[in-house]
């Protein structure tokens, strides 16, 4: 089971921009599955993207997919994800995983292997 190491976050005003970095301890190549959750305050933890090891991604929603993005590097064991136009609903831990099976999930991600997260807050 690979360890998952997210860096990144942060602090941002409403509109701006951070990028996500996870690191994993084995190969990436050999990952079927990788891919962002968040979880908010009193809130479930929500699947945001993933993407296959064939470049194949996959967003929780339209909004998303038109700001954020989601790339892997397997040469460098990393996968990204690029936010864009941020909103304070945007404010959450956002934790990196791995899992075999469907591409999205569905809760309660039992089969999914986490990071520790990383927090993005975005003020307005």
């Amino acid at each position: 089971q690979a360890q998952l190491a997210e860096s990144g976050g942060g602090l941002v005003q409403a509109g701006g921009s951070l990028r996500l970095t996870c690191a994993a301890s084995v190969r990436t190549v050999n990952i079927y599955n990788m891919g962002w959750f968040r979880q908010a305050p009193g809130k479930e933890r929500e699947f945001v993207a993933a993407i296959r090891r064939s470049g194949f991604s996959i967003y929780a929603d339209d909004s998303l997919k038109g700001r954020f993005t989601i790339s892997r590097d397997d040469a460098k064991n990393m996968v990204f994800l690029q936010m864009n136009s941020l909103k304070p609903e945007d404010t959450a831990l956002y934790y990196c995983a791995h899992w075999m099976g469907a591409t999205k999930p569905s809760p309660p991600y039992g089969n999914v292997n986490w990071g520790q997260g990383t927090q993005v807050t975005v003020s307005s």
